[in-house]
């Protein structure tokens, strides 16, 4: 919600995706640093591996991030959002030809009941189908379920320190990065918007601290299960994102929402019970 509002604050869409790292990272880094202290937790060695999948990881993230962004301009807020949902099929595949982690037959029951919602609450406006936000969706949607298989790798890659450490350290090695492209991108290709982004740290500040107590809560879980069963779980962002719509962005929705929202739901109860 907030980087929607960044992305019609003078900002382009690098600059909103741009801040949504750039703040985060030192909140990131000062939580490991003083977690690893707090713990008696030696600075874990990280390897070539690790650095590849954080690398691809945060690399996939912010592609993901760029089109979604890029998504507000053509879409309902809430509408362009739920195409990207149909990560949670694209993941559960990629986990098994990346990672060899299967999804049992509750796990795609679960997965196809959670995707039946999305479908409902992505059902083209009376305005027409929009191609190209779907193209943007499902793309997003890829690249964000290819992310999440890449940070389940570099928390793997960590074992055994304990999980909440091996996904902070793997959080704040992801932000670095990310921070650090994006802002020589930024240098490169959008001269001054740079200046723009630290301009208006105000707003930008918030994106970045929501943004990475987020992706906390999203390495913790990679640290933990199957990275397709952590996804299809965090559809129920989906509820909050309609939330917004309708409250802070006062976009009008129908009635095929309470189904997508009923058909949500009971999905994560699947979720929840096959991953267990």
């Amino acid at each position: 919600m907030l980087q929607k509002l960044l992305a019609g604050a003078q900002l382009s869409v690098g600059g909103a995706t741009f801040s949504r790292f750039l703040f985060g990272f030192p909140l990131a880094a000062v939580t490991a640093l003083g977690f690893l202290a707090a713990t008696a937790t030696p600075w874990p060695h990280l390897s070539g591996p690790f650095w590849g999948f954080v690398i691809a990881g945060g690399a996939a993230q912010v592609a993901a991030t760029f089109l979604t962004v890029a998504l507000f301009g053509l879409r309902n807020f809430a509408v362009g959002v739920a195409f990207t949902k149909t990560e949670t099929v694209q993941v559960a595949l990629f986990s098994a030809i990346i990672l060899g982690e299967f999804v049992g037959p509750i796990g795609w029951i679960g997965i196809a009941i959670g995707l039946a919602g999305v479908l409902f609450l992505t059902k083209p406006p009376e305005g027409g189908f929009n191609p190209r936000a779907a193209l943007y969706g499902v793309g997003a949607g890829a690249l964000f379920g290819l992310s999440s298989i890449f940070y389940r790798g570099a928390t793997l890659e960590l074992e055994p320190l304990d999980f909440f450490a091996r996904a902070i350290v793997a959080l704040a090695c992801a932000t670095f990065a990310q921070s650090l492209g994006m802002g020589l991108y930024l240098r490169l290709r959008e001269p001054g918007e740079l200046t723009r982004v630290f301009g208006a740290w105000r707003r930008t500040v918030l994106v970045g601290i929501t943004g990475v107590l987020g992706s906390a809560g999203w390495f913790t879980a990679f640290s933990l299960q199957n990275a397709a069963f952590v996804r299809a779980l965090g559809q129920v962002e989906i509820v909050f994102t309609l939330l917004a719509s309708a409250l802070v962005f006062h976009e009008r929705l129908h009635k095929r929402e309470g189904v997508g929202i009923a058909l949500v739901v009971v999905s994560l109860i699947v979720i929840v019970l096959a991953g267990r």
